[in-house]
């Protein structure tokens, strides 16, 4: 499994910061991997995917960016991750 993580901030007001190109990152990638940022876990929005023969998760975390390695560390955890 891959995971991929945008980070930002939630909030109206870091809508259109540069401090959110990785949540417009994974957005993208979610939408033309036609997949769907809704299910929440890990303190953020997810979207679980096949590309191929590879499983990918993809992770928004909806904390501010700098406590987005709770989140990150609750989806390491739960799949048993080990490569970065």
């Amino acid at each position: 499994m891959k995971l991929i993580v945008g980070l930002g901030n939630p909030g109206r007001s870091y809508a259109d910061t540069r401090h959110n190109v990785g949540f417009r990152v994974t957005e993208e990638l979610a939408r033309r991997w036609g997949l769907a940022l809704t299910q929440r876990k890990f303190n953020g929005l997810t979207a679980d995917g096949r590309l191929g023969e590879q499983r990918v998760l993809l992770l928004k975390p909806t904390t501010y960016m700098n406590l987005s390695g709770r989140s990150i560390s609750e989806a390491f955890v739960f799949y048993k991750l080990t490569e970065r």
